[in-house]
């Protein structure tokens, strides 16, 4: 890439693997962090994926759309280790496990970033499982630490999943809130993630209180949260064709925006989450959406 790589995001690439009704398997490469990746840099934003992912078939075509979706492949590691795969048996109500012990996401090397990479970077993405599994977790979170030492922004969005419920998770989680400028969590992440608290954005606020926080709250649309302040945007109207991956969709394009546009005031970036989220419902498969597809459907704001 000839521009400096400005939003780095670590995490988990995998394989879907969605039972259909007919009770066939559909493959589909995904994984939150991924997802996030692709959004931002189909959005014009230089993003590195910096994950690490198998040498076999599976790897090969998650290899092909990083590269298809213009991100830095520099960040990007191949392994030769099994391929870690989501089993989806139900979509309605979400029905899930994961098959990945030694599997090539927990090899990443954090050596071989690019050199000299944190300078460039000026916010780190973090999120999903890849914090719920060692040896991965531990490494992703110094890196976090490191790069908050060196003042660069460190954005998180948890997206829980059963995984998390493991009792190693809970202390993780509170460091990186306390690292963290930018959290996005959905109403029902915030019920799992703080059982029984019925404060739970009250005490999500107080573990992370430097932080903006994006609230996603489905058909109800989204709030943007900081102590007393809150900015709310509505969703755009699509016809929803597939809603996997709009959370995701959502922090990349409010990610984008704040790099694209640091000076724009908070509604301008809630309306880029937000259509960036409903462009992805409005395809199949974790649609990225770009800039002008996101403008587009914005149309003319005051």
């Amino acid at each position: 890439m000839s521009n400096p790589t400005e939003f780095v995001v670590f995490g988990e690439a995998l394989t879907d693997f969605i039972r259909q009704p007919e009770g066939h398997w559909r493959a589909i490469p995904g994984g939150a962090c991924w997802n996030v990746a692709r959004a931002a840099a189909r959005l014009g934003v230089t993003t590195g994926y910096a994950g690490a992912i198998s040498s076999d078939v599976f790897g090969e075509e998650l290899r092909g759309l990083t590269q298809a979706a213009g991100l830095d492949m520099r960040y990007l590691q191949q392994v030769d280790k099994s391929p870690l795969l989501a089993m989806v048996t139900s979509t309605t109500p979400p029905d899930y496990f994961f098959v990945g012990d030694d599997s090539a996401d927990l090899h990443f090397d954090p050596s071989r970033l690019p050199a000299d990479w944190l300078d460039a970077a000026r916010i780190l993405h973090f999120g999903c499982i890849s914090l719920a599994r060692e040896p991965l977790a531990s490494r992703l979170l110094d890196i976090a630490i490191t790069a908050a030492q060196r003042g660069k922004r460190i954005a998180f969005d948890p997206n829980w999943r059963k995984l998390m419920a493991q009792p190693h998770y809970q202390p993780l989680l509170r460091k990186l809130l306390s690292l963290s400028h930018y959290v996005k969590v959905s109403d029902e992440d915030l019920e799992k993630l703080f059982p029984g608290d019925p404060q739970a954005l009250a005490t999500l606020q107080a573990l992370a209180p430097q932080a903006e926080i994006l609230l996603t709250l489905g058909a109800g649309g989204m709030r943007w949260i900081k102590g007393n302040e809150v900015v709310t945007q509505a969703i755009y109207p699509v016809t929803v064709i597939d809603t996997v991956g709009c959370g995701d969709a959502a922090m990349g394009g409010w990610m984008a925006s704040v790099l694209r546009q640091p000076e724009a005031p908070v509604a301008t970036h809630l309306r880029h989450a937000a259509a960036s989220a409903a462009l992805s419902a409005a395809r199949a498969g974790a649609y990225a959406a770009t800039w002008e597809e996101a403008k587009t459907l914005i149309g003319p704001t005051s």
